[in-house]
């Protein structure tokens, strides 16, 4: 108790109190005493209502074990579905409704388009995701493997003009499609300039021609006459041809275009939770800190690269003259969302009056809409919300009551701190499997502060698993996501969120492109997000979103879910359809050591920066050395998945221990470049990031909800002491 600092009826950590009061508090016209003593009643009147909700999500999971175990090798689908009511597992859904949340931005309200989320502890991460809401196309494609390396077009090296030349057809290719000329092709364009409203564009035949439809151009900077940005408009986002003929690119051009400036993610999720490594004081702080620079505009990193120091902040707005001449403004920046974390961890920042950590979720929404008032008052230089909303993501909520609380808990914060009702939003992320066949009614307790519901399939088959861990054997990973109830559920979070009138008040959104390499093959697949009706799809990288941001421009997306509104709902008798193996008996030992290795090598690689170094997202290299962006969510399916085999007889102790040996030599290789990289092989007795993956496994069954916060948190801590 010595290491604390009394606050009302708190114990605060001082590192934790001095931000607050020294840091946070100024300029927002708040006492210190004031904060505390708000805090301090929030956290006695919620703390009992948020351990009896993980109660009774312990509860819930013992009766339907007993459930799982009685029926196992008899599985009768009606009766279990009857089952699920009968314990208030499945509620039944209410009138129909549409959400009523007012004063949203137009990035998520009205124009559709790519979404990061970033780790909100690593200052230089969260300024690249908050500045990409508008990129450089010919650099996402330059620096990708979106053209091929093929006939010499290389991308390592000084610029390679072959390779120029190609990422330049791409960006003409874009134009002709989404902006086509009345006569011509923009590639045949020697020059552009701006007349009678709309482009007039030079061909190379002599010929004069302008836009098919010259709405969509809508701005320019420069002259007229010589314009150096044309601001064009399609499906509601922007799109920047940037002239300059004196640039390496544009005097290689024929009509000096140097780059296509994409509007690309139009929404950040800075966050809390799954992305970072936050066990105590000093690293709450660090997040707290840099979301205080988000919303007051002044966060800096500086870095070298190159050999040479930069410093990064955060990007201004843009300003182009309409065509009436006068000025057009637009946000600088993403839009930016707070992830929470969720009702589950409490945190030893602060201690309760009874000496007990407080809820991690009640802390973290007292302290980020505290600081998002800076944005609230004008304070910030840099503006996030013009609507005058703070929005928070709200994560791991299973089922109606625990989204009720969130509301409860939302309505305190604003009450403590002066705010008017529904100014916090709520995105509430459709994670978890009583969450999914409960969605409607989860809305419903939000209906006024609503701006978000997505999918999440790597936490939601986790849950999956957990849920029914006792049943039988799970299919392979790679066979799950096959299972009729993983599209089921992705349409099923569209439709609801369609009937509930989500359309044009809130986002739709859809998950990870988990391969920031891979950026051809998202071009492929990720189109696929907007045409199910999903208005907004998590990238792994700010050229991730340059690239995702054309699939928006190939398809309406509010057409679509106008469209989409008529069809009937998925089944739910789908989403409640287990992925068990249809025959484990008939896996071959080679097939069960493989997906074995291939579960513990990831695991192993997550685990091991997690806690050595306090790394909670990272590109971790796979079994096949392919990079794959990890967090906990891809942390809890694959540790789930090894209990779940070892609780039906597929694999025993011994395996597991063999399989986590030999594949802590793989990850050590795979990390041998890193000169803060603590090996694991040989290190098996004092490895506690080697003892806490193999443990995630080994305990799986007994893990709240197969959530791996608890066990990750209880060995970094214990790393943090020892050293």
């Amino acid at each position: 108790m010595s290491n604390y600092d009394d606050r009302a009826n708190l114990k605060v950590s001082p590192i934790l109190a001095d931000f607050i009061e020294n840091d946070v508090l100024p300029g927002l016209k708040l006492e210190a005493a004031d904060f505390w003593a708000s805090l301090a009643s929030v956290v006695d009147d919620l703390t009992p209502i948020n351990k009896q909700l993980l109660v009774d999500r312990d509860e819930m999971q013992a009766k339907l074990d007993v459930w799982n175990l009685t029926n196992k090798g008899n599985f009768d689908a009606d009766a279990y579905k009857k089952f699920l009511y009968e314990i208030g597992y499945l509620v039944e859904e209410g009138d129909d409704f549409e959400v009523t949340t007012q004063n949203v931005d137009d990035e998520i309200a009205r124009q559709a388009g790519a979404q990061l989320v970033v780790p909100t502890s690593n200052a230089r991460f969260a300024l690249n995701a908050t500045n990409a809401r508008w990129g450089s196309l010919y650099d996402a494609v330059y620096g990708t493997d979106v053209v091929s390396e093929e006939d010499g077009a290389h991308k390592s090296g000084p610029y390679n003009k072959v390779r120029g030349d190609k990422v330049i057809r791409f960006g003409r290719d874009l134009l002709d499609k989404h902006f086509p000329l009345a006569r011509g092709s923009h590639a045949d364009v020697v020059s552009y300039q701006i007349d009678t409203k709309t482009i007039a564009a030079s061909l190379e035949s002599g010929e004069r021609t302008s836009l098919l439809d010259a709405h969509q151009c809508v701005g320019y900077y420069g002259d007229e006459s010589a314009p150096t940005s044309i601001l064009l408009r399609h499906n509601g986002l922007h799109v920047v041809i940037e002239i300059d003929a004196t640039s390496p690119v544009g005097s290689t051009d024929k009509a000096g275009v140097a780059d296509i400036t994409m509007e690309a993610a139009l929404t950040t999720i800075q966050d809390f939770e799954d992305s970072v490594a936050a066990v105590d004081a000093e690293d709450k702080v660090g997040v707290y800190r840099n979301w205080l620079g988000l919303m007051k505009g002044d966060l800096s990193e500086t870095f070298e690269k190159g050999g040479k120091p930069l410093t990064r902040a955060l990007a201004a707005d843009r300003t182009y003259k309409s065509l009436d001449g006068s000025e057009l403004r637009f946000h600088g920046r993403s839009l930016l969302f707070c992830r929470n974390v969720g009702h589950l961890m409490s945190n030893p920042a602060i201690l309760d009056k009874n000496g007990d950590e407080i809820q991690e979720g009640i802390m973290d929404a007292m302290i980020s809409v505290l600081i998002a008032k800076h944005d609230l008052n004008g304070n910030s230089i840099r503006r996030n919300s013009r609507k005058g909303s703070v929005y928070i993501v709200k994560p791991k909520m299973h089922g109606p009551k625990e989204v009720a609380f969130a509301n409860t808990l939302f309505n305190r914060v604003e009450d403590e701190l002066g705010l008017e009702r529904h100014t916090i939003k709520i995105g509430v992320m459709d994670e978890e499997r009583r969450t999914t066949v409960n969605l409607k009614e989860c809305i419903r307790q939000v209906k006024d502060r609503v701006v978000f519901i997505n999918t999440g399939f790597l936490d939601r088959t986790g849950d999956e698993i957990h849920t029914s861990m006792l049943l039988g054997a799970m299919a392979p990973k790679a066979e799950i996501k096959k299972q009729p109830w993983i599209s089921a559920y992705e349409d099923w979070n569209v439709d609801i969120g369609l009937e509930c009138g989500l359309s044009g008040k809130a986002q739709i959104g859809k998950g990870m492109w988990a391969m920031p390499d891979e950026m051809a093959e998202m071009l492929v697949q990720k189109g696929g997000h907007p045409k199910s009706g999903a208005s907004t799809a998590w990238v792994p990288s700010p050229n991730g979103a340059t690239l995702h941001a054309t699939h928006y421009h190939e398809t309406d997306v509010f057409q679509v879910q106008a469209s989409l509104k008529s069809r009937a709902r998925a089944s739910i008798d789908d989403i409640l359809t287990i992925p068990l193996s249809s025959n484990p008996s008939a896996m071959s030992a080679e097939q069960i050591q493989a997906e074995l290795d291939n579960n513990a090598q990831g695991i192993l690689g997550y685990v091991v920066r997690w806690v050595d170094q306090g790394v909670g997202c990272s590109k971790v290299p796979d079994i096949n050395n392919v990079g794959l962006m990890e967090d906990r969510a891809t942390l809890r399916i694959s540790s789930q998945h090894i209990a779940n085999w070892l609780e039906q007889g597929l694999t025993n102790e011994a395996q597991i221990k063999e399989t986590f040996q030999r594949m802590a030599a793989v990850v050590d290789q795979q990390n041998a470049s890193d000169p803060s990289y603590k090996p694991m092989a040989g290190c098996f007795e004092t490895s506690l990031a080697y003892q806490a993956a193999l443990e995630l496994c080994l305990k799986g069954k007994d893990q709240p909800n197969g959530y791996t916060e608890p066990l990750l948190h209880q060995y970094r801590l214990k790393l943090k002491a020892q050293s």
